[in-house]
């Protein structure tokens, strides 16, 4: 097992971590402060106002305070991302995805109930159901594509929305299905060529070239085999390494390039991010136990991991993947 990245918390975040119950995703907002937690179980987004300070060791982690998000539109929240810096995007796998704006001020240790800026549910020929994972992507014109898991439709949608028009879905397409069973983790390369998707179903991920268009009968460029469930997944800032969650191991599986992602592919590097005793705690059958949510900071240093029984915890980019990785200008974005 890697060693873990040690975190300062109040007592208060350590009380809200533990409370949270079952985690799915995670998330780190474009400005690096915040760090969203699906709290599943419990219904709501655990919000953690988060510092990394680069040192010559590990960066130090500070969770500075926290606000716990609930609302009539939240359910078993399974996948989130961020449209900027005070706006996020909800998946729930009961009922449809939403966008919030957050509470204004910093999070002070308080709960929030608080209504959706809009209710995305697709369209009659793309209606959207059991939404799991969910991620934005940019698009011209002020636009962001919500490219939506569907976990038991075996497919993923894309919803086109705007903020002039309040986040209304503007076109709703369906835009992969060939290859998944149970897509349930989704991300997209930071050079916006590639798309990789969990599925669940096929203990692999499915890797699909952005670069023409995708639809109904679009089959993956490439396959990463060998992941058991595997769940969360990121690439890494230089594109050069893939990190996918596998729910049903202990594990975290690195795949790494060949210049592209066309083919197939068995892990260049598996860690262990769990002891056996916290694993084998959560193992109520061969597809749980593991690591769930992943994601990697806006300053490629940090991996963040959950699970049911490990609600939060930190490594090193470079202890997972076994090298250093480049370290790129952090993009902030505006934050209103």
């Amino acid at each position: 097992m890697i060693p873990r990245i040690d975190f300062e918390a109040t007592s208060a975040v350590n009380d809200a971590l533990a409370a949270i119950g079952r985690t799915e995703d995670l998330r780190f907002s474009p400005d690096n402060r915040l760090l969203a937690v699906a709290g599943y179980g419990r219904r709501r987004c655990l919000m953690l106002r988060i510092d990394i300070e680069p040192t010559a060791g590990a960066p130090r982690i500070a969770i500075r305070d926290f606000t716990e998000l609930r609302s009539e539109s939240m359910g078993e929240v399974h996948g989130l991302d961020f449209i900027d810096n005070r706006t996020f995007v909800v998946a729930n796998r009961d009922g449809l995805v939403a966008v919030f704006a957050l509470p204004r001020g910093e999070p002070a240790g308080q709960g929030h109930e608080i209504p959706p800026l809009r209710v995305i549910k697709g369209s009659r020929l793309c209606r959207l159901r059991t939404p799991g994972s969910v991620a934005v992507r940019r698009e011209s014109h002020g636009r962001f594509s919500l490219l939506v898991c569907n976990n038991y439709t075996h497919r993923v949608t894309r919803h086109v929305i705007h903020r002039r028009w309040g986040y209304r879905a503007l076109w709703n397409q369906l835009l992969l299905e060939q290859g998944l069973n149970i897509p349930d983790g989704i991300a997209l390369s930071h050079d916006g060529r590639w798309v990789a998707v969990s599925s669940h179903g096929t203990n692999d991920v499915k890797i699909y070239d952005m670069s023409a268009p995708l639809g109904r009968e679009t089959r993956p460029a490439g396959v990463l085999e060998n992941a058991n469930y595997p769940h969360g997944l990121r690439f890494t800032q230089d594109g050069s390494s893939i990190l996918v969650a596998d729910a049903g191991s202990p594990m975290v599986h690195v795949y790494a390039s060949d210049q592209g992602w066309k083919g197939r592919r068995r892990p260049s590097r598996s860690v262990a991010v769990l002891d056996s005793e916290s694993f084998l705690r959560g193992r109520a059958s061969i597809e749980e136990g593991g690591p769930k949510g992943l994601d990697i900071d806006r300053s490629n240093r940090v991996v963040a991991v959950t699970c049911q029984e490990q609600a939060l915890a930190f490594y090193g980019v470079s202890s997972i993947v076994g090298r250093t990785a480049a370290e790129p200008v952090l993009d902030v974005q505006d934050s209103v």
